[in-house]
């Protein structure tokens, strides 16, 4: 690469993200609550969405949100639904603890505009109608050039940039997995005939029709043939109805149409020194399942507060190396079970054989509650160590009583700050050398404690919170054996007296 930037002034910010689809936004949002300087780049002029592509956010997504205080935004405009499945076999999760024990049917189109709303109220600048053409990272930062001319300087670059992303090859980070067993045409149509609204199960796979509010079709067309680049015809479009229904139904035009397949690949390392990669830039899948939106929006929660740490300077850069221990081997979870959901998918009697032996066994309590906490991600348990059950799992959002008054604990987490929530003795506990980066809150809660999955677990006396959601330490008897380790882990060295 030339010397790029050295002739020309450099626009400075902490970090740069590159893609304003959800992942980055959501990043963006939790660097901004950190105070970090954050800036993204985005190749579209506007945050239009062409099509309907993702349809909705899973149960921890929607905790995801009401922690930042924003899940009403999003629930004000979709459809709570019990939205997971499995070998065609709906899992519901109503009786899950949780306040959200249900899924949003959302379009991604909605899901991006709000949470460009909300980081536009945040004050984050978006670099729109350019492009990364290249970067070169040194020991203090990345110089980043734009397609524009412009060079960006920033301590980190985070690659949310898409399954094809170019962050990520330029980085030099290998993408292993599996090519495309099968794939889809996912389209937005007019036509002139009645279309047969529902989700088929056949000989010829899996494949869908449907109306949407503004009275285009929407179908998801299995193909023939593995199809290979982004770019279908409308006459493949037509040939592919025609395939599977008998008909085109009078097809007229195409609003929007595009392909997908079941390619699925893991980004080897989520970071390359001071370069990062969070959602479809980090993992590509099968959409079945709806994985895919939740997965990168729960990375860019994960990852924010550990770089505003480090940016901040309380925390070493290894702090950023536990994003990869913990987000890596989630994606890679979701990943087999996409694999298993298209595998389930195929129509020959074999399969419909495996499937409904699936369905069978998952509508046992069991097996559903397993399953259906995975794909929610309410079940998510990061490796902490170990100790008391809560140790690296989603902290309940209880109704706990403060000196402010009745509280929910999520309402604790709004600015994206580290909460120690002290529920023993009220001088139990010191945290004072941490102060500064860590709320103490004194509560009182009397109800039961119980986890999705994993079911009722016994009341901690002591529980720190990561800005994330997910419990750093739990202390049980009263006593604070591990809670200063816990701390300097994650919040970083006491500070002096």
């Amino acid at each position: 690469m030339h010397e790029f930037g050295r002739s020309v002034a450099k626009t400075k910010h902490a970090v740069v993200i590159v893609g304003g689809g959800p992942t980055g936004l959501m990043l963006a949002g939790e660097l901004a609550l950190a105070r970090v300087d954050v800036a993204i780049v985005e190749r579209r002029e506007s945050q239009d969405v062409a099509g309907s592509r993702a349809g909705g956010l899973q149960s921890r997504t929607i905790e995801v949100l009401d922690q930042r205080g924003i899940a009403d935004r999003f629930l004000s405009q979709g459809h709570t639904m019990q939205n997971i499945s499995m070998a065609a076999t709906l899992l519901d999760i109503s009786d899950f603890p949780t306040r959200h024990n249900y899924g949003l049917a959302l379009w991604q189109k909605h899901t991006e505009r709000t949470l460009a709303e909300w980081v536009g109220e945040l004050g984050v600048p978006i670099y729109r109608g350019t492009e990364v053409t290249g970067f070169m990272q040194d020991d203090t930062g990345v110089d980043v050039e734009l397609s524009d001319g412009r060079c960006l300087r920033a301590k980190f670059l985070v690659g949310c940039d898409g399954g094809r992303s170019a962050i990520r090859k330029k980085a030099g980070i290998d993408f292993p997995g599996w090519d495309a067993s099968v794939s889809y045409l996912i389209a937005e149509v007019e036509m002139a005939g009645e279309p047969a609204s529902g989700i088929r199960h056949d000989e010829k796979g899996t494949y869908a029709m449907g109306k949407l509010e503004d009275g285009l079709v929407r179908v998801v067309l299995r193909e023939e043939q593995v199809g290979r680049g982004d770019a279908p015809s409308f006459g493949e479009l037509r040939a592919a109805l025609v395939a599977l229904y008998g008909t085109d139904f009078g097809l007229r035009r195409a609003a929007w149409l595009s392909r997908f397949s079941d390619a699925t690949r893991q980004a080897a390392s989520y970071r390359n020194n001071r370069v990062l990669l969070a959602g479809d830039a980090a993992h590509v899948h099968s959409p079945m399942g709806g994985q895919g939106l939740n997965l990168g929006i729960q990375d860019a929660v994960n990852l924010g507060w550990k770089l505003a740490q480090v940016l901040r300077g309380t925390s070493p850069e290894s702090l950023l190396d536990t994003y990869h221990s913990e987000r890596h081997p989630v994606a890679a979870r979701a990943l087999r079970k996409t694999m298993a959901h298209t595998a389930l998918s195929r129509g020959d009697e074999r399969m419909k054989a495996v499937r409904e032996s699936m369905s069978e066994l998952l509508q046992m309590d069991e097996p559903r509650k397993r399953y259906a906490g995975m794909l929610s991600g309410l079940d998510i348990h990061y490796d902490l160590g170990t100790g008391h059950p809560l140790l690296g799992r989603r902290m309940p959002d209880l109704d706990i009583v403060t000196a402010n008054g009745a509280q929910r604990v999520f309402t604790l987490l709004h600015e994206a700050k580290a909460v120690f929530l002290n529920l023993g003795e009220p001088a139990a506990f010191d945290i004072d050398p941490w102060a500064d980066r860590v709320q103490r809150i004194d509560a009182r809660y009397a109800g039961a404690w119980e986890l999705p999955v994993l079911g009722a677990v016994s009341a901690p006396t002591g529980v720190l919170i990561r800005p994330d959601g997910h419990v750093a330490w739990a202390g049980e008897d009263g006593t604070d054996q591990g809670l200063r380790d816990a701390l300097t882990t994650w919040f970083g060295p006491p500070s002096a007296s």
